[in-house]
């Protein structure tokens, strides 16, 4: 019934799409980084890496059941569903970040990136979600169908979105949505959410590029902070975000879709930048997300975890230091 109901959603949102886009495309200021920087990779560099990549293989990553241990009483937990989409619950609430569940990232169902595995908690499964959270607009990260289906199921969730994305889901007949700049905060709860610079870019179309603005979520109670980082290149946002929210106790940090590196380094980190913003952020423990989900670009699927323990392993930190959780697999948290 779900996988109907995101297949009526996605031609629903496709009508949207057509009908909005011009107003999209005229409408709205530009942002930048917290640097003045947009990242505006000319679009030979684009024609350049298409004509000359070979898509690595698709691989399946293997994957857990545990989840199906959890229910609604259950608390204090992430897993790891797919992309960058984690279940969270700090305690408080109920928490669910970026969430993707179509078999494509893409406005279209035939394509753009597939998914390699089916998200390791079925859309249909999930618990009361109290909280959706979205980093930016790209479609990997901000899929329709997925929020319309959601909140068929969760009417009494909150959507918390990056300035200039509510209109988009507004359009979509989705409620209860709020939008945020930088550094702005909401408290749902005993749960402040501010939503965090991150080094990155957003469109959604040809013509729509910066119209709306990009980042992480910053959730933090008396008892535990989370930080999920969303998509980004590497930059002093991090320090920045220790020095004035604090040091979370779990971070969220993205590891893959970043080869080549001449095309993808300025918005995409690779395993040791990430390992980097684990650092700069001070996070007692940081998982891993943002690979194994879709083939974005040139890296062999598996290569990023490799290539994480190779790092943790050249550095002082410990093996758990920062995790790549396997799907479906509940990581509790611990004081």
């Amino acid at each position: 019934m779900i996988d109907s109901f995101l297949k009526q959603a996605r031609v629903r949102y496709l009508l949207l799409t057509l009908c909005g886009l011009l107003s999209a495309c005229v409408a709205g200021d530009r942002f930048v980084n917290s640097d003045g920087q947009s990242i505006n990779k000319p679009l030979m560099d684009l024609f350049r890496w298409r004509w000359q990549r070979v898509p690595p293989q698709p691989f399946e990553l293997p994957r857990s059941h545990e989840w199906r241990r959890l229910n609604n009483q259950s608390t204090e937990y992430a897993v790891w569903i797919g992309h960058a989409t984690y279940l969270l619950n700090n305690g408080d609430l109920t928490i669910l970040t970026d969430p993707i569940f179509s078999q494509r990232a893409s406005p279209v169902s035939w394509a753009g990136p597939e998914r390699m595995a089916l998200p390791a908690i079925p859309l249909a499964d999930l618990p009361v979600i109290d909280v959706v959270l979205v980093s930016h607009n790209h479609y990997d990260h901000l899929d329709i169908p997925s929020l319309i289906a959601l909140q068929t199921s969760n009417p009494k969730a909150l959507f918390l979105v990056p300035l200039g994305d509510r209109r988009l889901l507004s359009a979509a007949g989705i409620t209860h949505v709020e939008e945020y700049a930088w550094w702005q905060s909401r408290q749902v709860k005993r749960t402040v959410f501010t939503f965090t610079p991150a080094y990155h870019w957003s469109a959604r179309g040809l013509l729509d590029r910066n119209r709306s603005l990009w980042g992480g979520w910053y959730m933090d109670t008396p008892q535990r902070s989370l930080y999920h980082a969303g998509d980004t290149g590497y930059s002093s946002d991090f320090s920045e975000i220790r020095k004035r929210l604090g040091a979370p106790d779990y971070a969220f940090i993205p590891i893959g879709a970043y080869a080549p590196r001449w095309f993808m380094r300025a918005s995409h980190v690779d395993p040791a930048e990430a390992l980097q913003i684990a650092e700069d952020v001070g996070a007692r423990q940081s998982l891993a997300m943002h690979w194994g989900t879709f083939i974005l670009t040139d890296e062999p699927v598996a290569q990023p975890q490799k290539r994480l323990k190779q790092a943790l392993r050249a550095s002082q930190h410990e093996s758990d230091f920062f995790i790549t959780p396997i799907l479906g697999g509940v990581h509790p948290f611990t004081d």
